[in-house]
């Protein structure tokens, strides 16, 4: 079903306000889960949709983007790729650390304006495809950058996988992860380890150690 107004829907269900673990940024973000989530299901006329993964700042996704912010030199003057971007946060800020462009992917139907609305907030400028990228092979990017997305075993292998292939291409892969579920810790090498501060309406715990990880290239 066609949404008439995702920009619309957006700013009258969220608040801009600072992410709290990269308070240089701003997103427009739900303070709840679940009105939001009965929300969008209602907007969209559909029952039993995932959660609006846009409309919140998850821990890997912070973890990710403080580490870009204070390492510029891994995006800067490169082509980035934000893999299951979600609010876009961590596209944001591989752009404010000085990528050259920076393409959001995600196929929920509401990314692309929550995407546009948090970039323009944030005076940085986001492409967006809403194609399922795991149907082809890795784009052409020089970093590729993805936060949570081991949280469900069919998507976790299959990103896996294409995140291998990008690996073995010479792109540099980026992750983001709380050592969620279904994180492959092999092939994996820790960069960096924060504590996220988050709520107990998406997490187990207020505070959740996340870790950002580079994909070694398999042989």
């Amino acid at each position: 079903m066609p949404i008439p107004d995702p920009a619309a829907f957006i700013l009258a269900n969220t608040r801009l306000q600072p992410v709290p673990h990269a308070p240089e940024i701003s997103l427009w973000l739900a303070d709840e889960v679940t009105p939001i989530w009965k929300l969008t299901e209602e907007e969209l006329g559909e029952l039993g949709l995932p959660p609006p993964f846009w409309a919140f700042a998850w821990a890997g996704g912070q973890g990710l983007a403080r580490w870009l912010l204070d390492n510029p030199h891994e995006v800067a003057g490169k082509r980035v790729l934000d893999f299951a971007a979600g609010s876009g946060l961590v596209g944001i800020a591989a752009m404010r650390a000085g990528a050259t462009s920076v393409l959001c992917a995600d196929i929920d139907p509401f990314c692309a304006a929550a995407g546009a609305l948090n970039a323009a907030a944030n005076h940085v400028s986001l492409a967006f495809i809403d194609a399922d990228l795991l149907d082809a092979p890795p784009p052409d990017v020089d970093v590729l950058c993805a936060g949570d997305v081991f949280y469900e075993k069919p998507m976790a292998e299959r990103v896996l996988a294409w995140l291998s292939t990008a690996a073995g291409q010479g792109t540099r892969v980026l992750v983001g992860d709380p050592l969620r579920t279904y994180f492959p810790r092999s092939g994996f090498d820790l960069l960096a380890e924060y504590e996220v501060p988050t709520t107990r309406e998406l997490e187990d715990s207020a505070v959740k150690r996340t870790r950002v990880w580079t994909l070694s290239a398999r042989p």
